[in-house]
């Protein structure tokens, strides 16, 4: 069995609603989409979410950058099983760039590229990308039939700021995220009412989003430390991240890294500065599906927690794979993910992956990526195709 055909795309998704946080205002997304198709007509699909405020990526980058990397040599191999498949996906590379001192630069392409050839073979070998999980890191491996998803409640107007939590409470959710840092907003009284509305019991955790000064972080958290938040992710941006080693021993909430948690350099580096407590895995960001296990593996084996993220506009694809790595990786925080028919106006695929009412969503059990993908809902959404191999 091996990779006959390959083939990325530029899609273009709506949203149902405009998202507001502290970096980026947003009412589209453009993914890259690749379809792998293998020798025996099993076909996968693998998307990609780029972000040039994460990790330096556009759109139009992230499609030259599959164009000129050698994939036809690196995919001329015959796989005999899913094991031999796995190790093919995880020794994908892209052509790298001198100035990406952080190696991240084409996490996005790469993650498409790799859900791709792990979901066509997935589905030749009869084998769900739950099985990635158990084979890469065993240690770490757990199924579960049911997961949970967590509410974000980003800038509401008017009524909205206090029907939001009070429905996210009402619904049955266990975990909710607040925006903080947005330009014109009381962080203060937002946090207050929010935890009003929510009540109590509700875990409540918030992002920043790269929004405040270094010298303000440790004095911002303390000011929303009385309303029982359990984390704050990226206080600071990219470039300051240094000084969370400092606002750390001012402060009682944990620290998550997002935007500076991109690839194992980044997490190397949090680790010798003791910049953080947990990490924010998210899979486009990070690299694809077993980049984001080993860093799970890598933040369980210097005893930080971590969460599994996703990006605004992930369609089904995303969100099936963060199904998988949620139903199969253990001591997951809290998680993100599969806002599907709530926030982009097409999923891309013939099911709803959205989560139950709840939060609550079940695994997926079928093969490959676990769904059935609608070829004219993306043909309709592309608006650039480039062949790379056949």
């Amino acid at each position: 069995m091996r990779v006959v055909e390959l083939e990325a795309r530029h899609v273009r998704v709506a949203l149902r609603r405009k998202v507001t946080h502290a970096s980026h205002v947003r009412t589209d997304t453009d993914n890259v989409v690749v379809r792998c198709k293998l020798s025996d007509g099993s076909t996968g699909y693998g998307e990609g979410v780029p972000r040039d405020y994460v990790t330096g990526e556009t759109i139009d980058f992230s499609l030259d950058l599959l164009k000129r990397s050698d994939l036809a040599k690196q995919l001329d191999v015959a796989c005999t099983d899913f094991v031999q498949a796995v190790h093919l996906a995880e020794r994908l590379k892209l052509a790298p760039s001198p100035e990406d001192d952080r190696g991240i630069l084409g996490n996005a392409a790469r993650c498409a590229l790799e859900l791709a050839v792990l979901d066509a073979f997935g589905r030749a070998f009869g084998e769900p990308l739950t099985k990635v999980t158990e084979l890469v890191v065993p240690e770490l491996y757990r199924f579960q039939p049911e997961v949970r998803y967590s509410g974000v409640i980003g800038n509401p107007r008017g009524w909205k700021k206090r029907v939001y939590p009070l429905v996210y409470r009402l619904a049955g959710f266990k975990q909710v995220k607040l925006k903080v840092g947005i330009e014109s907003q009381d962080d203060v009284k937002r946090t207050k009412l929010v935890r009003r509305w929510l009540g109590r019991t509700m875990d409540l955790r918030v992002d920043a989003n790269e929004a405040w000064a270094p010298a303000d972080a440790a004095a911002r958290i303390r000011e929303l430390e009385p309303f029982g938040i359990t984390s704050v992710e990226q206080p600071v941006r990219h470039e300051d991240v240094a000084c969370l080693a400092d606002v750390r021993k001012q402060v009682k909430t944990p620290i998550m890294l997002d935007e500076s948690l991109c690839g194992p350099i980044d997490a190397e580096r949090a680790v010798q500065g003791g910049w953080c407590d947990l990490f924010n895995i998210r899979l486009s960001k990070c690299g694809g599906f077993i980049p984001s296990v080993r860093l799970a593996q890598f933040a369980k084996g210097h005893n930080l927690g971590y969460q599994l993220g996703c990006q605004v506009g992930e369609t089904a694809i995303l969100s099936a794979a963060g199904r998988h790595f949620a139903t199969s990786v253990a001591d997951i925080r809290f998680l993100e993910g599969s806002y599907d028919r709530h926030l982009v106006w097409e999923a891309l695929s013939v099911e709803d992956l959205t989560f139950r009412r709840n939060g609550t969503a079940p695994a997926l059990i079928g093969t490959g990526l676990g769904f059935a993908l609608d070829p004219a809902r993306l043909d309709w959404l592309t608006t650039r195709k480039e062949t790379l191999i056949g």
